[in-house]
């Protein structure tokens, strides 16, 4: 499991699977990972159930982990980059990288903050031994 990848996710509702492949595609490829495959794909509990989202874990193959809200809030420090509408509505700079490294476990590594396009942000996390 030490070499697992995980995507985090945010995203608004209605966002199509293309939407948010494309914005996955974008993290691996700045990442230098596009070959490698994603087992896990974390987001907010609230989109979890997103039909985009759960087309997109189907197709790759890839588990879907809801996290709460407030679990959020304990990776805040972890985060590389910060928006503020975010940060107003969740307690944390970033969904995305919160949400990857929360799925990651004990000693998981953000590898790639957050690409953030019109309507997805993506963050990529190894996870921890």
């Amino acid at each position: 499991m030490s070499d697992r990848l995980i995507a985090g996710i945010g995203l608004r509702p209605g966002t199509s699977e293309a939407e948010i492949g494309a914005c996955l595609d974008q993290a691996l490829a700045t990442a230098g990972l596009g070959d490698e495959p994603v087992s896990r794909f974390s987001t907010l509990a609230a989109r979890s159930t997103e039909p985009g989202l759960l087309a997109l874990a189907l197709v790759r193959n890839a588990q879907i982990v809801a996290i709460a809200d407030e679990a959020l809030k304990g990776f805040e420090a972890a985060c590389a980059t910060r928006s503020t509408r975010i940060a107003s509505l969740y307690g944390v700079g970033s969904v995305a990288e919160a949400a990857a490294l929360a799925a990651a476990g004990p000693g998981g590594t953000l590898i790639q903050p957050r690409i953030a396009t019109a309507r997805v942000t993506c963050a990529l996390a190894r996870a921890g031994s």
